[in-house]
């Protein structure tokens, strides 16, 4: 009888004849797809990297200078 292997490539055989006229629309999808994914990703780790702190040899972070404050106040230095 037919093996695993040839059930699939008749299957995909019988698919493509029947859907011939809604291959390029699906395959454009796919690809829309596959770039938004793409993007969306790239964009993600962009993200990550911008939020890890910078770390500069040399220098000291003050963690006051980050806090907002209120208005009229003014922050002080030593």
């Amino acid at each position: 009888m037919f093996g695993l292997s040839e059930l699939a490539i008749i299957l995909i055989v019988v698919i493509a004849v029947l859907c011939a006229k809604k291959l390029p629309e699906l395959a454009r999808s796919a690809g829309k797809s596959a770039r938004i994914l793409k993007a969306e990703a790239r964009a993600m780790k962009d993200e990550d990297d911008r939020a890890a702190p910078r770390v500069i040899q040399g220098e000291t972070a003050d963690p006051d200078a980050a806090k907002p404050q209120a208005p009229g106040q003014h922050q002080h230095r030593q």
